[in-house]
């Protein structure tokens, strides 16, 4: 896998954590450990992207 798609699957991820944190929210009772969690990831995805971004550019 290149890292152009590797950073493209990346971004898919984290695009569907953001669904998963917009669904937990959506609950009557949303689960604050469930989304704290599902926001560390999706960070640290963001971060990865990142990183992968900057090592593709020199």
């Amino acid at each position: 896998m290149s890292t152009v798609d590797h950073i493209e699957a990346l971004k898919a991820k984290h695009a569907i954590l953001e669904q998963a944190i917009d669904e937990e929210n959506l609950r009557p009772h949303p689960d604050d450990d469930a989304i704290c969690s599902l926001k560390k990831r999706k960070l640290q995805i963001k971060d990865e992207i990142a990183r992968l971004t900057a090592s593709t550019r020199h």
